[in-house]
């Protein structure tokens, strides 16, 4: 066995160092935040805390997905009734997450458009 053992991380005793502020490649579609990340980006992003999604669906009528929490916030997208929302964190009557796939668009929706994925 070597001295340096597997840590069962995929890092393999290799170290790193921090450069400066994390770079997302694609932050309209990149479940990451200075606060959180969705939990299949662990080990690609550095953020003090990581979410396991609960699945959600937008409600008939559908949604807005929203740049931010703010009454003022800018509509990134339209969501269709029945799609699929990943919520990774709720406050403020609203939740953020993932829209559609893994690809889909981040963003934030108002909790009152969104119910339980069945």
């Amino acid at each position: 066995m070597s001295d340096k053992a597997s840590l069962g991380n995929g890092l393999d005793g290799r170290s790193f160092t921090m450069t400066g502020p994390m770079k997302i490649a694609d932050p309209a579609h990149t479940p990451v935040r200075g606060d959180l990340a969705h939990i299949r980006l662990a080990g690609r992003y550095f953020v003090p805390h990581y979410a396991v999604p609960a699945p959600h669906v937008i409600v008939s009528g559908g949604a807005q997905l929203l740049s931010s929490p703010r009454v003022d916030a800018e509509v990134l997208a339209a969501l269709e009734a029945g799609s699929p929302f990943d919520v990774l964190d709720v406050a403020g009557g609203k939740a953020w997450g993932q829209a559609g796939d893994e690809n889909g668009p981040v963003g934030y929706v108002t909790l009152d458009q969104l119910q339980p994925a069945p």
